[in-house]
């Protein structure tokens, strides 16, 4: 049976939520402290306050770029995770733009994010790059297309999704995701993770990291 320690090491304790505040960051803060959880991952707006509260600890910052739809320019991008990373984030989790996936335009796709990778790296060669699939909306051809781009452009991690789509992580996803990029990318599982069945589901088919706002439930539920 897992530790509370040891899951707590794989989570990444979430607050991307429109609406919240900075007293909610606090608290997220003060609960990753508590809990001894991997990272907080927060909007880029609050990374200057979690780098705050979480200064002398072991606790990562990290932040959601181009978050939810992926959708603004690679430049806008490539920016934003700059501006996260020189405010004292560690980690980005980048969407992709999906409709460069969809209309098949795979060059556009890959700029999209190595911009974001040499942007992040060129600052802090330690950082890390999560890219954001939302699997939900791709077809099984379009995962494996996803896959080998972030993996040529060098990223550090491929995750499911952001939580905002149509549907979140699944095992099958993961599991393909960690077969796409065994041996040089890690794999981030997100997106209706509530309790520690699923948590542990996913960490079993290859998930290296859990992105949730349920981090506590999780670890509650652990019985030592």
């Amino acid at each position: 049976m897992i530790t509370k320690e040891k899951m707590a090491k794989y989570i990444d304790h979430t607050m991307l939520k429109p609406g919240a505040a900075a007293e909610d960051i606090e608290r997220l803060c003060e609960e990753a402290k508590a809990y001894g959880f991997y990272s907080v991952c927060v909007n880029p707006c609050y990374v200057a306050l979690a780098v705050e509260k979480l200064k002398g600890t072991d606790v990562k910052v990290g932040a959601a770029v181009g978050f939810p739809l992926g959708a603004t320019t690679s430049a806008v991008k490539a920016f934003e995770a700059a501006e996260a990373i020189k405010t004292g984030a560690q980690e980005v989790d980048m969407v992709i733009n999906i409709g460069l996936l969809k209309d098949g335009d795979f060059y556009a796709l890959r700029e999209d994010i190595e911009g974001v990778v040499k942007a992040v790296k060129q600052i802090d060669e330690n950082a890390k790059v999560k890219v954001i699939l939302e699997t939900c909306y791709l077809s099984e051809d379009e995962k494996v297309s996803a896959c080998r781009i972030a993996k040529d452009s060098g990223a550090d991690f491929l995750k499911t999704s952001t939580g905002f789509g149509t549907g979140g992580a699944t095992v099958e996803d993961v599991r393909l995701m960690k077969a796409m990029c065994a041996g040089t990318m890690e794999v981030k599982a997100a997106g209706g993770i509530r309790d520690l069945e699923t948590a542990l589901a996913m960490i079993d088919a290859g998930a290296a990291r859990i992105g949730t706002s349920s981090g506590i439930a999780i670890a509650d539920s652990i019985n030592e």
